[in-house]
């Protein structure tokens, strides 16, 4: 297999930004593999995550894409009250680096992020901003993220949380 460049990691993290902003839900999708764990830790403390998903309190825990298909499919039926209407999000990435950590196949990816949305009912603007772990590995159809770990910073906030806004 081909090594992985930093620069195709950091294309593959703006395609999903785009995807987000655009709301691309097929696509989007698409960028995870089958057994992709996507992962939004609570706070145990100011300044300590929740580190077991299957034993701790999360703000979003999907062991698999399917749970992240399931929450889309509420999104586009309209089940989900709490997304009706949706924002609009611009998503911005940066600050992307390889981590230390190994990654069968793959690569550990560290990256800041800032997600400002706009809820057109009731007109307020909000602003997210964190940090994210991913494992990204070679896939015959490119690079897939194999892994998705958000820390939300700004995690007291009088709006709804789903994955469009992270």
């Amino acid at each position: 297999m081909n090594p992985i460049h930093l620069n195709d990691v950091t294309n593959l993290l703006h395609l999903e930004a785009h995807y987000l902003d655009t709301q691309q839900w097929d696509p989007w999708l698409n960028l995870f593999l089958e057994e992709a764990e996507y992962w939004v830790p609570a706070w145990k403390s100011e300044h300590e995550t929740t580190s077991n998903p299957k034993a701790e309190l999360s703000l979003i825990y999907y062991a698999t894409r399917a749970g992240l298909e399931d929450r889309v499919w509420r999104v586009r039926s309209g089940r989900s009250v709490a997304s009706k209407p949706l924002p609009r999000t611009q998503h911005n990435v940066n600050n992307v680096m390889l981590g230390n950590e190994t990654v069968t196949d793959g690569v550990q990816v560290l990256c800041n992020w800032t997600v400002h949305q706009f809820r057109t009912k009731p007109q307020e603007v909000e602003v997210l901003f964190g940090r994210c772990e991913y494992d990204i590995v070679q896939h015959v159809n490119g690079l897939r993220i194999q892994r998705k770990k958000v820390i939300l910073l700004n995690d007291y906030l009088p709006a709804m949380l789903d994955f469009y806004s992270l």
